[in-house]
């Protein structure tokens, strides 16, 4: 039998060689943070991976003293609604009115079909917040668990259980074709919390022997050494502090989100024998919502009405209030101010604020202390005894954050200037190469992969503030009047004149406000009206019929004259009206 042919298979043997194939360039992940980098609070983060989008938090913060009449500030949307058909949904770390205060303005702007993510007690305080907006039954809330993925374009997102001030805290593990990112909201590491069990460190540290491409961490006690207090040394002061307010009516004021804080509060009252009242619209919502989802448990006969406090000896009632911010409308202001509808403070009462003021407000809380002071209560505040403890890790806590996690990349998010570099430091120092570390900015645009680091043009992220209904409209401008105003008051110069002739019909006639009280003061205004007198005159010889040239003329004029009179530098208003 003839051999087979056994020829080679030019198909097998007889390739071209191919050429090397080229490396592909790392996909990059692009981060915008467009709030909460340089101050505490605005929280927001934009992510893009491949030409999809998701948010991190949408927050907002109080105003300062600078901003006034203010009532809140919150991000500048302008690049988000520019890329509103990218984004595929928004996520939130935990109920805190610095990471949710701003979503009915977002809402407003891109519309409610926006897929918000958030565990059971956060999407329940975003609900209570959207009803006063009228959005509630439009938006798209979707309850989440730990450790549950969540698909939205190219990402993948689990949350991961933290520990905070408010249950159902949740860190974000954030995968793409870059990689993961890791942002951890607000957090910290308690190993005896009052309820929802430990942080989830097991998942964080799976995480970080997988490989984690960036780290956002929060740094608001950056600057705090070892551990934060566990919120049971709370618990035994609040308890001390009732056993020495025995004969006394306990007023409570902490943050309406707080519901630890205020379980904790319910839980001594009952075991002391009083009824709980609650003061404060947000501070009724919430607790009312909390123990409809199952977060709170209030004994049957505890609660009472606000109403029906006078009709309980003092030393059987507890009140629990908002205000502990020294917020101007709220109950313990009002109550500070004895202008409170149904609660007026006296000698018989003990107050206690739970809460660390927010940098800003410490102002506010201490002229409320002064004032409650004022009416003879006892006031009892967070820097006299342990009834507060914060929400937020120190650095051992970040230490361990960073240690478990593993990152190539670092960078510290929620907190001023200060607090982010100090944490960079603390990142530095653990071995993190500082070319790897990024103290950004609002509206930086960091562009992460694996193989590098790099910074793209920025974004708009300025401060939009929030003045009654009106968003936006009140700008830099009007702040620099509004100052004005407040420092040197007001004088409105009133004339009619003659539009053919110039001549002065009626008038000039002077009124301050807010610059001198006129009846004490009728030589200066009088030697005001003869300046006005005399510049009007000089201009209708001129001939001057450019009504604002002649405006500016009489401003300059009774401007000058006033300062040498008074070193003062008052607004002038000149309004001039033609017949």
């Amino acid at each position: 039998m003839a051999e087979k042919n056994k020829t080679p298979n030019r198909r097998t043997y007889y390739r071209k060689p191919r050429a090397p194939k080229a490396e592909q360039p790392a996909v990059p992940i692009h981060i915008y943070p467009l709030g909460g980098l340089g101050e505490v609070g605005k929280n927001i983060t934009l992510y893009e991976c491949e030409g999809d989008m998701i948010l991190v938090d949408c927050g907002s913060v109080f105003p300062d003293g600078e901003m006034y009449g203010i009532d809140l500030v919150i991000p500048d949307f302008t690049f988000v609604e520019e890329n509103k058909d990218k984004i595929k949904a928004l996520f939130i770390t935990h109920g805190h009115e610095d990471h949710i205060g701003s979503i009915p303005y977002l809402l407003k702007r891109i519309g409610t079909d926006l897929p918000i993510y958030g565990t059971r007690l956060t999407c329940g305080l975003i609900r209570n917040k959207l009803e006063e907006f009228g959005l509630a039954g439009a938006a798209n809330l979707i309850d989440i668990t730990p450790r549950q993925k969540i698909k939205q374009g190219c990402f993948t997102v689990e949350p991961i259980h933290v520990n905070h001030s408010i249950p159902d805290a949740v860190a974000y593990a954030i995968d793409s074709p870059a990689g993961v990112v890791i942002q951890t909201g607000d957090f910290k590491i308690d190993y005896t919390p009052l309820a929802c069990g430990v942080t989830d460190l097991a998942t964080l540290a799976d995480y970080g022997s997988k490989g984690v491409l960036a780290l956002l961490s929060d740094s608001t006690n950056a600057e705090r050494p070892g551990f934060t207090a566990t919120e049971q040394t709370v618990a035994n002061s609040l308890h001390n502090l009732f056993l020495q307010a025995r004969n006394k009516r306990i007023i409570i004021a902490t943050f309406a989100s707080n519901l630890y804080r205020v379980q904790q509060i319910i839980n001594i009252a009952q075991e002391e024998g009083r009824k709980v009242a609650f003061s404060g619209r947000s501070m009724v919502n919430n607790t009312a919502m909390a123990q409809e989802l199952g977060y709170m448990n209030i004994p049957d006969g505890v609660l009472i009405d606000i109403d029906q406090l006078g009709q309980y000896p003092p030393e059987q009632v507890v009140l629990i209030t908002t205000g502990s911010q020294g917020e101007p409308l709220s109950a313990l202001s009002r109550m500070a101010m004895n202008s409170h509808r149904n609660v007026k403070v006296g000698p018989g009462d003990f107050i206690i604020i739970s809460a660390t003021p927010i940098p800003g407000n410490e102002k506010n809380v201490t002229k409320i202390v002064n004032g409650l002071l004022l009416l003879g209560a006892e006031v009892i505040y967070e820097r006299m005894y342990d009834v507060h403890v914060s929400g937020h890790a120190c650095q051992e806590e970040q230490k361990l954050m960073l240690t478990l996690t593993k990152p190539r990349y670092f960078l510290p998010v929620h907190g001023e200037y200060k607090q982010l570099k100090r944490h960079a430091l603390t990142a530095a120092g653990l071995g993190i190469p500082p070319e790897n570390i990024v103290i950004a900015e609002n509206g930086e645009h960091v562009m992460l992969s694996k193989d590098s680091l790099q910074l793209g043009e920025p974004v708009t992220a300025d401060a939009v503030l929030v003045d009654g209904l009106g968003v936006g409209d009140v700008g830099n401008v009007v702040l620099r009047d509004r100052k004005h105003l407040s420092e040197d008051g007001l004088v409105i110069m009133v004339a009619t004149v003659d539009s053919m002739t110039g001549e002065v019909v009626a008038g000039p006639d002077l009124v301050s406000r807010g610059f001198v009280y006129v009846r004490e003061n009728e030589e200066l205004m009088e030697g005001a009206r003869e300046v006005v007198q005399n510049t009007l005159d000089r201009c209708r010889r001129e001939r001057v019929r450019d009504w604002a040239s002649v405006k500016t003329r009489v401003r300059e004029a009774l401007t000058g004259y006033i300062y040498r009179k008074t070193k003062r530098s008052p607004m002038i208003l000149p309004i001039l009206m033609e017949v």
